[in-house]
């Protein structure tokens, strides 16, 4: 019987953690506050930011939204980063990527003080993630770490291929995979679009975590009986439905559920881990700001 597991319950757990160690900054006279940039008309980074602000308010986390003309010089974001560095009440700082064109991706993220950088993308933390010493786990691997964790699903041993090698995803994933400790010590393999035979990687993992962005791409005959599945795919495909399209994974679920032993779905699976991460990262950042110990889930 293949278990289906629930994201949306797991992060549930976490964020209602997360919640009682934001009570007891508040009770310490610190309250937790993530400051989101968008400098970008794009309609899901618009929605990706309205639901990291609605689970601020649902947890007491103090959130500031600042939106930017798409146009304006890439300083201005810049200046914006700057305030927002030398302000006590901002514990957190995301900019909601992509931003525009003209705008330097690296030069933004390496603009946030690492303290304040609750994505874990300055190559401050990204750096101390490799040495196994992480001030901020990037989100969505640190959700799938949780999933597994709270599924009761064994790393230590294991053979774990990452399909994708994102900055985001993929090779934060395979850091924590090979790490020392709970939740690593796994064989990791990292496959891409210029892996030859990637059927041939697939079945031989135990664990496999997709972070492609390719539709389907992942289907039954590239796994083998009792494989665990994370899907970290969203991808929208025409569909006949009334808004026109429909979120898929980068895993053919049904496929995919009769060989695997776990899997997450789409949507329901791991998205709900990303914001629940975020929120835990910004509790961290103003437990390590304040000095105000926290116990976090």
């Amino acid at each position: 019987m293949t278990t289906v597991i629930d994201g949306n319950e797991i992060g549930d757990q976490i964020t209602e953690g997360v919640a009682e160690c934001t009570e007891t900054l508040v009770n310490e006279g610190v309250t937790p506050g993530l400051a989101t940039v968008l400098m970008s008309d794009d309609g899901a980074s618009e929605t990706y930011v309205s639901m990291k602000q609605q689970a601020c308010a649902e947890i007491g986390i103090e959130g500031y939204h600042y939106e930017l003309d798409a146009d304006e010089p890439a300083e201005t974001l810049f200046a914006t980063i700057d305030d927002l560095n030398a302000d006590p009440a901002v514990h957190g700082i995301l900019v909601q990527m992509p931003v525009p064109d003209h705008v330097d991706k690296r030069e933004v993220l390496e603009r946030i003080d690492p303290m304040k950088d609750v994505d874990g993308f300055h190559p401050e933390n990204v750096g101390r993630l490799v040495s196994g010493n992480a001030r901020y786990k990037p989100c969505t691997p640190h959700g799938v770490q949780k999933i597994l964790a709270k599924t009761g699903i064994e790393t230590e041993g294991k053979d774990a291929v990452v399909v994708g090698r994102s900055d985001i995803v993929g090779k934060p994933m395979a850091n924590l995979l090979i790490q020392y400790g709970s939740g690593g010590n796994a064989t990791a393999t990292v496959c891409h679009s210029r892996t030859d035979d990637l059927a041939a990687k697939t079945r031989d993992a135990d664990i496999v975590i997709a972070a492609a962005g390719v539709p389907e791409m992942i289907d039954g005959s590239m796994l083998t009986e009792g494989t665990t599945v994370i899907d970290v795919g969203i991808n929208r495909v025409d569909a006949d439905t009334e808004k026109g399209y429909e979120l898929v994974g980068d895993v053919d679920f049904e496929s995919a559920k009769a060989k695997a032993d776990a899997i997450t779905p789409v949507p329901g699976g791991v998205g709900p881990l990303t914001i629940a991460m975020l929120m835990y990262n910004t509790v961290k950042a103003a437990s390590l700001q304040s000095g105000v110990d926290v116990t976090l889930p």
